[in-house]
């Protein structure tokens, strides 16, 4: 019987679903292997065994390699660009992520100036060709390149989002000599030509190292006979390998973008059409929309920067233009590290101790404090965590945190740290939105985000918790439940409806057959410098475009303007279903009419000390209600229920917790 896989690498734990023909599905949770992610990949495969038809894998390895973690070398990459305009890298914008440091450092070049090269060439801002590019030109940048034992090209030119016959030019002449090459017109067709540089060029970048991982990744696939491949992109959708290998910059934030759809696909089989996604696990907490079941995205990302309280510091990073879904992420995970500062002042994060050596109280060698550290002092995780695999030992919990106080005092202040962190997060990409989260359900998973779900509800005026079935591999499942998704876009549409359709044509051109397309327009008031992406109903019409713009801008801003608007770019996403949803899913029912109690223990929860009841989830069965304080405790993650709320089990075994 042959089954499918999904494989989702997080900072600390690789979590693993197995599906089978049947719908019957088992989990696994096993330690990351940062330094070599294909290891833990290999472990995974190893415990499964064979029959394996297909696998659906979230990677960080994108995002590791920007940020220079892991040992990952950058390959050298060179910028082919128009005369005049090889620094626009190196120029940016004015944007300074410390307003009043004289000194701060920009981030470093990915290319340096000696790898950038021009070209005598020209495009205008409507399209026309003024100059093209001459042979012998194109050649002499070919010998500096080759002379360089340079890797990979990116090519930028002025405008070729309106006219890329330039750029095409000088694209096939490169391909013949060089195997990775990356133009503008093909990964960023949009105006601004810093951003569509910086897009390009973080793309040739990384097109070496994605190459590389996926095919030793294929190679090992190849000893299970797998014959099917795909890999969580940004926008929530799943490509194929060729896809991930030629646009690697959608892989940014594969794993993140996981846990959202998997939140999006059970709001819709419960019927909640507003949902807050709050996945944390063992480095980060990441929170994002989803409303009326549509997960909101964002084309505005910076990469390899810095964050403050889950804000993106504009400036520090390398600004792409892709489709992300729109995410919060903060450094508070379970592995995130607290220590005092030279104030003395308590802090948390944003350092981890990732997997290895991982919290003190795992044993292996970590003798930093961390969330879990606290988390485990205070009671509110048991002794044996992932299966039993791993055993918590409270003396060097203790010890970790007795380093910085009194153990007790210090674990007490590190929770309230964190869940004021995570609950910033939340009004990004809630309020900040001219969104109200009391009107949400706050859906929570990851390794441990249900420690601390309730707290950050009663925190932010949410009454409805939901914890799905194991939220520990919840982003793992996602990839189950996600279809694969392509994008092509344009620039500056004439005709609305006709260009809309040559998007969808050129994308059945690439991909094949289609089962259903998506339109996103990014649009703006005449004059205004930066865009709204709303969702355009088929068939495109301005008046409806400019009704729901209208309506975003007014949520987003609190008012509206009686001005024109701008359509800038629009984009398409073609959809191949790939028809898995819950109600497929055999998740296991417990037979017996009474939950299983485990006895009880002492647990901080929502600022007091209780004796709370243990229960072990997996003997709870539908329509079973646990009244707080108590502790529901299972394979992957442990939940909280303080004193004052109650949950009730649903009809897919998720937890439905909420204020009596």
């Amino acid at each position: 019987m042959s089954r499918i896989v999904s494989i989702d690498i997080g900072g600390t734990f690789t979590d693993v679903v197995v599906l089978g023909e049947d719908g019957s599905i088992r989990f696994l949770k096993i330690l990351s292997t940062p330094r070599e992610p294909e290891k833990a990949v290999s472990e995974a495969l190893r415990i499964i065994g064979g029959n394996i038809s297909e696998v659906v894998h979230a990677t960080t390895i994108a995002t590791n390699a920007i940020f220079g973690q892991v040992g990952l070398e950058l390959p050298k990459t060179a910028l082919v660009t128009t005369r005049g305009f090889r620094d626009v890298i190196e120029i940016g914008r004015q944007n300074r992520p410390k307003l009043y440091d004289l000194f701060f450092d920009k981030p470093r070049q990915l290319v340096p100036r000696e790898l950038r090269f021009e070209i005598d060439e020209r495009v205008d801002a409507w399209g026309r060709v003024l100059r093209e590019p001459l042979e012998d030109d194109i050649r002499s940048v070919l010998d500096k390149i080759l002379g360089k034992e340079v890797v990979s090209v990116a090519i930028s030119f002025l405008h070729s989002y309106m006219n890329p016959s330039n750029e095409e030019r000088v694209e096939r002449f490169l391909r013949r000599y060089v195997r990775y090459v990356s133009a503008s017109h093909k990964i960023a067709p949009e105006p601004r030509e810093y951003e569509r540089t910086s897009t390009t060029v973080v793309n040739a970048v990384l097109m070496p190292i994605v190459a590389r991982y996926i095919e030793a990744l294929k190679k090992l696939f190849s000893e299970y006979s797998v014959s099917r491949f795909y890999i969580m992109s940004s926008s929530g959708g799943l490509v194929d390998d060729a896809e991930a290998i030629e646009r690697p910059i959608q892989l940014i934030e594969s794993g993140p973008a996981a846990g959202v759809v998997a939140a999006a696909e059970f709001a819709k089989a419960l019927g909640l059409s507003m949902i807050i996604s709050f996945d944390m696990g063992g480095t980060t907490a990441k929170a994002g929309t989803v409303v009326n079941y549509e997960i909101s995205v964002t084309t505005e990302y910076e990469v390899g920067g810095e964050s403050h309280h889950g804000r993106i510091v504009k400036g520090s990073g390398y600004p792409i233009r892709f489709p992300f879904i729109d995410l919060a992420e903060v450094s508070a995970g379970g592995g995130t590290i607290i220590w005092r500062d030279s104030a003395g002042a308590l802090r948390v994060g944003p350092l981890s101790a990732g997997a290895d050596p991982g919290p003190a109280c795992y044993g292996r060698g970590g003798s930093e404090p961390t969330v879990t550290d606290a988390n485990f002092y205070l009671g509110r995780v048991p002794e044996r965590i992932a299966g039993g695999e791993i055993i918590l030992r409270r003396d060097l919990a203790e010890k970790a945190l007795g380093k910085l106080g009194d153990p007790e005092e210090i674990a007490i202040q590190a929770i309230d740290l964190v869940n004021l962190e995570m609950a910033r997060a939340i009004r990004l990409v809630t309020v900040e939105r001219g969104l109200d989260p009391s009107e949400f359900t706050l859906v929570a998973f990851g390794g441990a985000g249900p420690q601390h779900a309730v707290e950050l509800a009663s925190e932010l005026g949410i009454s409805r918790v939901i914890i799905p079935p194991q939220p520990g591999n919840f982003s793992a499942l996602g990839l189950l439940l996600a279809d694969q998704r392509f994008e092509a876009r344009s620039s500056y549409p004439r005709d609305l409806e006709k260009e809309y359709r040559e998007l969808e044509k050129r994308l059945v051109e690439r991909i094949g057959s289609v089962d259903y397309f998506l339109r996103y327009a990014d649009v703006r008031y005449r004059g205004q410098g930066w865009e709204l992406t709303i969702p355009v109903p088929r068939p495109a019409d301005l008046d409806i475009v400019r009704k729901l713009f209208s309506e975003r801008h007014a949520k987003a801003y609190g008012f509206v303007l009686d001005e024109e608007i701008e359509i800038i770019t629009i984009r398409v996403f073609g959809v191949k279903s790939r028809r898995i949803d819950l109600s497929r899913l055999s998740m296991p029912r417990p037979s017996s009419k009474e939950p299983r109690s485990m006895g009880s223990r002492r647990v901080y929860m929502l600022s007091e000390w209780v004796n709370a009841e243990i229960f072990d989830r997996d003997s709870l069965s539908t329509n079973q209600v646990i009244e707080g304080p108590a502790v529901i405790e299972e394979m992957s993650s442990t939940t909280l229920i303080p004193r004052g709320w109650v949950a009730r089990v649903g009809i897919y075994g998720e937890l439905s917790i909420e204020k009596r």
